[in-house]
């Protein structure tokens, strides 16, 4: 059991880092402090002495900030653990085939709540074609690393067509879709960073 002095660094730490969170929550969205007074209530003041780890927020406050971001108080509260690096085994990737196309998607590093970014392989059998009407998440940004094979992608109003090694970067915002142009299998790799 931590002792007084202990515990007390471990909610320090807690709050710094949810301070940092914050900060970076606010300059995601182009916010100034006061934007960001108008969302929540809170005073410029208080929110910048939150921002500098120099108040610990109520629940109350928390909350509104939460609001203000359309974030859970939960995954706040995840995102601010401290998390040592971690080893994603290719036995651990989880795997999904859709059972039209046959295209092939490989979980290579997974979403996380303390990170933005994700990875994905992507296997597209010859002729084949998968469609999204809609991105998942309004300005998801892709970079899109063909490995082998031929794609033709369409991102919003855009056609690219692909040959192995070439990268395609796009802030997805209404729907895609991924034609394997070729005779044999393509394969690529997806990072996605949240917004």
């Amino acid at each position: 059991m931590p002792t007084t002095r202990e515990a007390g660094a471990i909610d320090q730490d807690i709050d710094r880092r949810i301070a940092q969170r914050l900060v970076q929550l606010r300059a995601d969205r182009s916010w100034s402090l006061d934007e960001l007074a108008g969302h929540t209530g809170i005073s410029r003041p208080t929110l910048s002495r939150i921002e500098r780890s120099e108040l610990s927020p109520t629940a109350a406050m928390l909350g509104a900030l939460c609001s203000a971001y359309g974030w859970t108080l939960s995954r706040l509260m995840a995102d601010a653990e401290a998390r040592p690096p971690q080893l994603v085994r290719a036995a651990e990737q989880a795997e999904w085939t859709d059972p039209e196309s046959h295209y092939r998607r490989r979980i290579v590093s997974p979403p996380s709540p303390d990170l933005r970014g994700e990875l994905v392989e992507v296997h597209v059998p010859a002729g084949a074609t998968v469609s999204f009407e809609a991105a998942p998440i309004q300005g998801l940004e892709h970079h899109l690393w063909m490995i082998e094979g031929t794609m033709r992608i369409d991102v919003d109003d855009a056609t690219f067509d692909l040959r192995a090694q070439d990268c395609l970067r796009y802030v997805l915002t209404g729907p895609s879709r991924f034609r394997n142009t070729g005779k044999r299998a393509a394969r690529y790799l997806v990072a996605m960073v949240r917004p």
